[in-house]
């Protein structure tokens, strides 16, 4: 096998893996809510399901999701070089490109679930089309820059003043309200609450709102960039050759992930919520954890035979945008009072078992769908966008005049 096609089909065996741990991560807001997943209390989750809500959200929550945004800046560096070497311009495709992801994902927020990213993803798309054609070694001082900063804003205990974290009577009775409407609303009832209900109840201040929508994307374009340095430096190109630089890496980054997200997790339970530091491990933990995870899957893909489970992953990966949706339509129906109505009834471990049954069907379907057709249907419709065309292919290289030259008079 080429190493060419080895990195393709490694990129996308890693996006398989990473869906396994964002259903994962999401389960808790398709069972609980947006809001409601950081009030367990409310919910009367205590004991061993308190035990292992506390492991995925050190293992899971917020170290999956950063894989994603790894392989997105990954995927823009590589259509780039493959849209230029057809003599067609990157950045108009991958434009288009990202405005279809914002559309499809308001679409998503507005008729199926409001935890979505793919809007989030579109936006900043743009954004970093001005790091497209910059060298590594930018890419890599702006990232590791932005990580330092993420780190110095989880250094201070947390803020009393803060109204997300701070215990609200408005948000106590929207969580409580949304148990009635999720759990036993129609489908018309649940859109409705869900974009116009106010969880904030009118306290929330502009100047925090702001303050929110700049630092959002700081503490996440770090991952985004680093997806575009490890393309650039061809990190992923001859993945067996690399095999003892992943574990190194790997050997590094999951305990110190793990160790910081430990600290901000299970620091709250013990009564120390003034601790400083308390934040580090959502600020930093989480995109720490998550290059471990990734230079963990890159090592033993890197294994000399490649399993039947990694077949799949590439499977669910060569659909991750359908199969991500796939899993809103499914975990909403499940949860949500227009389907089976287990919102916050289930339990955090019946509930996991849920998803990776999700994720499992996922992983059986995927291959079975690829012998039929190239691409899943929301993926076909991004590449007809993109490249205006179709078949779904982009126009091919732009033939030069042979003719001018081979008539031209030669030299004597």
């Amino acid at each position: 096998m080429s190493t060419s096609k080895q990195r393709v089909q490694f990129i996308d065996g890693l996006r398989g893996f990473s869906l396994a741990g964002i259903v994962l991560a999401n389960m808790l807001a398709f069972q609980y809510g947006i809001y409601g997943q950081s009030k367990p209390q409310l919910f009367g989750i205590g004991g061993a399901d308190q035990v292992f809500l506390s492991f995925l959200m050190i293992t899971v929550v917020g170290s999956f999701m950063p894989i994603f945004a790894f392989m997105f800046g990954f995927g823009m560096i590589k259509l780039s070089e493959s849209l230029k070497s057809r003599d067609l311009r990157p950045k108009c495709h991958l434009a288009r490109r990202f405005l279809l992801l914002f559309g499809i994902g308001l679409l998503h927020i507005i008729y199926l679930w409001e935890g979505d990213i793919l809007t989030f993803y579109g936006v900043l798309g743009f954004f970093l089309l001005m790091f497209l054609n910059r060298k590594p070694k930018t890419l890599l001082i702006g990232a590791s820059l932005l990580l330092i900063g993420a780190g110095i804003l989880g250094l201070p205990a947390s803020n009393p003043m803060n109204p997300l974290a701070a215990e609200s009577i408005h948000m106590e009775n929207y969580i409580i309200q949304s148990q009635d409407v999720y759990g036993s609303g129609t489908y018309q009832e649940i859109r409705d609450f869900s974009n116009n209900g106010d969880p904030f109840g009118g306290e929330l201040e502009v100047s925090y709102v702001l303050l929110a929508l700049v630092l959002a994307p700081l503490m996440t374009i770090p991952m985004f960039l680093l997806g575009m340095y490890a393309a650039r430096m061809g990190t992923f190109s001859d993945p067996r050759a690399m095999r003892r630089i992943y574990l190194r890496r790997a050997s590094l980054l999951i305990p110190i992930g793990l160790i910081l997200k430990a600290y901000g997790v299970l620091t709250p339970q013990f009564g120390a919520e003034g601790w400083p530091g308390i934040g580090i491990g959502g600020t930093l933990g989480g995109a720490l954890l998550s290059l471990g995870y990734i230079y963990a899957f890159a090592m033993l893909y890197a294994g000399r035979r490649r399993s039947c489970l990694m077949c799949r992953f590439e499977a669910v990966g060569r659909l991750s945008l359908t199969n991500y949706l796939m899993q809103s339509v499914i975990c909403t129906t499940i949860f949500y009072g227009y389907g089976l109505g287990l919102f916050g009834s289930a339990g955090v471990f019946i509930g996991s078992m849920i998803a990776l049954a999700v994720y499992g069907v996922q992983l059986w379907l995927s291959p079975l769908y690829l012998k039929k057709f190239s691409h899943g249907p929301v993926e076909y419709v991004l590449r007809i966008w993109t490249y205006l065309s179709w078949n779904g292919q982009p126009r091919k290289k732009k033939r030069t005049n042979l003719t001018t030259d081979e008539n031209a008079p030669s030299v004597q």
